[in-house]
């Protein structure tokens, strides 16, 4: 981690590099959350919602929603808040956001990355699926985030 907070992104030379590498941290901190436990879990939970949210902060602002490093952030953000922080909606709402606004601007995407960006908004998809038939029948309303 280390070298992330202090070299890769102070030298980050664009808002790509740096969303991508606040990404990474939140995926580190993420993959050390899946095997932690106790304390240790939730201070690894908490940095990697840290990490997603500045990245997040700055996608959002910054790439256009069919930007493949912003759709890849969204994907795993949204994993994050299923599998770690226990929120299917959360996790549901940023993966329907995320490839709602995407696949209304399909149409601009440019063509070097339209196989990448619609890669990643089939995995999104996919999610959606896949959480949705998880609920089972009698146990809520989930579909209705979807």
């Amino acid at each position: 981690m280390a070298v992330i907070d202090e070299h890769l992104i102070p030298s980050s030379s664009g808002i790509e590099s740096t969303v991508f590498f606040y990404k990474m941290k939140g995926d580190y901190y993420r993959y050390l959350a899946e095997f932690k436990s106790g304390s240790d879990r939730k201070e690894a939970a908490e940095e990697s919602l840290k990490a997603y949210q500045v990245a997040n902060t700055s996608s959002e602002s910054d790439l256009p929603p069919t930007h493949p490093t912003r759709l890849g952030l969204a994907l795993n953000f949204s994993v994050f808040y299923f599998e770690i922080m226990n929120s299917p909606e959360r996790a549901c709402h940023l993966a329907k956001q995320a490839f709602d606004e995407a696949i209304s601007e399909l149409d601009i995407l440019r063509e070097e990355s339209y196989k990448d960006s619609t890669l990643i908004m089939q995995l999104l998809r996919d999610n959606l699926t896949l959480w949705t038939s998880d609920i089972p029948e009698d146990g809520g309303n989930f579909s209705s985030y979807c």
